[in-house]
């Protein structure tokens, strides 16, 4: 039976190895915030932390985390939606249908921590998930802003 970290709390998942990562918080662990898009690491909706790394969760099977590796969902980002990221989403209204923005801010908030004055190649570069909703330019818009709040809550 694997254990896992998630969010700061050690739990048993009792699944198979090949299971991916995306179902366990899901089913498992009951963390909804983490989306099913595409199902092979193309879209981004299930993109969570591995030890600070963005990682899609839908292809990452359960047997590759360790038991000492820190798993965070949107659900343990932050308390209270207090993450500059999620901050700066709010402030400008970045989503529109919105099913993908928990992956987006996952994605942001690792690129901010990587690089904390990201250029916009450098947010190309980062931002790879995919919005139908062609949410593109607030989502630069607001990463720029979550940097801002970042420089200021430091």
């Amino acid at each position: 039976m694997p254990r896992l970290n998630i969010n700061g709390q050690s739990r048993d998942i009792d699944v198979e190895a090949d299971t991916p990562l995306l179902w366990v918080l899901r089913e498992q662990a009951g963390l909804t915030g983490t989306k099913y898009g595409c199902g092979v690491a193309q879209c981004g909706s299930c993109t969570v932390h591995v030890n600070g790394q963005p990682q899609r969760s839908c292809s990452l099977p359960v047997g590759a985390v360790k038991p000492t590796d820190r798993v965070v969902t949107i659900e343990g980002l932050a308390r209270n939606a207090s993450h500059p990221v999620q901050k700066a989403w709010a402030e400008l209204d970045v989503p529109q249908c919105g099913y993908c923005q928990s992956g987006q801010i996952m994605a942001a908030a690792a690129l901010i921590a990587a690089k904390p004055a990201p250029s916009d190649a450098d947010i190309d570069a980062a931002m790879t998930n995919i919005c139908r909703c062609g949410t593109y330019q607030r989502i630069r818009v607001a990463v720029k802003r979550a940097a801002e709040l970042a420089k200021t809550k430091a």
